[in-house]
């Protein structure tokens, strides 16, 4: 189980208390309670047949307490946005809490993460029906006032999507530990496009629910945006076919060189933690993973018998494994979604002063994702146990980068990984056959991190690693 942070855990509940606060309804006022439960039946009937039918196809997951963008938004968006414009903003509010609560959510822990997701979708309904009914467009909608309605409605869509973004960014930064100036970056326009379209199908919805035709006909606007979640629930499913030819290619290089075992994953962890102190879009970073985790694919094509050789390589088996850049960049060039990352597989060993391969390439040459890349391997070679050596401690590790910063490695590369340990600590997955790395606490004291750009750099330059381990020399560490 993952655990929460204690001030995440803060944070859900007060975020479920704003929203408790919401639905109370105001005095002297009558709810419409046959409209408000048609609603919410309807939201959770959308919710559950939506999980029922698209969470096997790799569709998204419940959002919970892991704060992930745009998680909330599914195909009983609508449905809610109608409730908004229909309802006064406590019972609006009320609409969604059926569907979330009872929502299946496969992460841990599930009572928290329902919590979560009920109260952001209850605020963010709240606030959406109170700027519509302020701006008069509850009106407008029951004597099909246009374009005003229109106005209305998007002011209520502005909103709707504020609320999420203000929430989302707040869990992604206590939950996920997101530095805070990327928490809320590019949140409210991610999530501004389909909250729009969803939008003009709610006020279809409300215009046709207040219309003679009643209720029933609403329904008839789901139908094309059923359609469009079948659409987008193939993406998904194409999604899960590319993390499971990622995980194929994992586990044949981890067969054929026991050293990969784990290595690459956390590689891939750890070139996501830089991507995201650097300030990637969430899908630049994922694709960063996959460089991370696919790094070293190209040992399928070296003989196993000198990926596993004790002693040090001769001149020409050394030239033969520093091909499985060039061979890994072979392998996965027909992946297309893989896109940036094929450059770091390629790249991943060049070094900032040209004395890398397979191309020695130079400074800004380097693509910026090998330059994450070479990090990331660097680090987690050094820090993990091998049969020839041991772990070294994370401190000494992060000495060793700084140290070969601006030969070896990129010093603003190196600086976003430090500022990231420092915050985060280092929790690497371990494999079942694998001892855990170190035995002190991975939380490392703050290191020196240079504010000189050029006080990373230095003329001597790190021994050249063994291509086999991706370890950095000049103390002691290559062959």
């Amino acid at each position: 189980m993952r655990s929460v942070p204690p001030w995440a855990r803060v944070y859900v509940v007060c975020t479920a208390l704003a929203a408790a606060f919401c639905a109370v309804p105001v005095p002297d006022t009558r709810a419409p309670w046959p409209a408000v439960a048609l609603f919410a039946v309807l939201c959770a009937a959308c919710e559950l047949l939506a999980a029922s039918r698209f969470a096997g196809d790799g569709g998204p997951e419940g959002a919970g307490a892991s704060g992930e963008p745009g998680a909330s938004l599914r195909w009983h968006t609508p449905v809610m946005l109608a409730a908004a414009f229909l309802l006064p903003p406590p019972a609006a509010a009320l609409v969604p809490l059926p569907g979330a609560l009872l929502a299946r959510v496969e992460q841990r822990p599930r009572r928290l993460r329902r919590v979560w997701r009920a109260a952001q979708l209850a605020l963010s309904t709240w606030a959406a029906s109170k700027v519509h009914w302020s701006l008069g467009g509850r009106d407008a909608v029951v004597t099909s006032d246009f374009p005003y309605a229109l106005v209305a409605a998007g002011a209520a869509v502005v909103a709707f999507c504020l609320v999420l973004t203000v929430l989302d960014g707040g869990i992604l930064a206590l939950a996920e530990r997101v530095p805070v100036r990327a928490a809320w970056r590019g949140l409210f326009l991610r999530s501004l496009a389909p909250v729009a379209v969803h939008g003009l199908a709610g006020l279809m919805m409300a215009v046709l629910w207040r219309s003679p035709y009643g209720p029933a006909a609403a329904l008839l606007v789901l139908l094309p945006m059923y359609v469009s979640w079948w659409v987008f629930a193939q993406y998904h499913r194409e999604r899960a076919a590319h993390r499971a030819t990622i995980r194929a290619l994992v586990q044949a290089v981890d067969i054929k060189d026991g050293y990969t075992r784990g290595h690459s994953e956390r590689v891939g962890q750890a070139s996501m933690m830089i991507a995201r102190e650097l300030g990637m879009d969430d899908e630049r970073a994922e694709v960063l993973r996959f460089a991370g985790i696919l790094h070293d694919v190209g040992k399928l094509g070296v003989p196993t018998r000198l990926l596993r050789k004790d002693g040090p390589l001769t001149p020409e088996e050394r030239r033969v494994i520093e091909l499985h850049p060039e061979y890994g960049h072979e392998m996965v060039r027909g992946i297309g979604f893989l896109g940036e990352a094929r450059s770091a597989i390629l790249h991943h060993h060049e070094r900032l002063d040209g004395s890398g391969y397979p191309y020695g390439l130079k400074g800004g040459q380097i693509p910026e994702f090998a330059r994450v890349v070479a990090v990331a391997d660097a680090f987690d070679a050094m820090t993990s146990t091998r049969s020839y050596r041991r772990a070294r401690p994370v401190p000494v590790a992060l000495e060793e980068l700084e140290r070969c910063a601006g030969a070896q490695f990129d010093p603003r590369m190196v600086e976003a990984f430090v500022r990231a340990l420092v915050r985060q600590g280092w929790h690497p997955a371990v494999t079942a056959d694998e001892t855990p790395p170190h035995a002190e606490p991975h939380h490392p004291p703050a290191p020196r991190v240079p504010t000189d750009p050029d006080s990373g750099r230095r003329t001597d330059r790190a021994a050249g690693p063994d291509p086999r381990r991706g370890t950095v020399g000049g103390s002691g560490s290559g062959p």
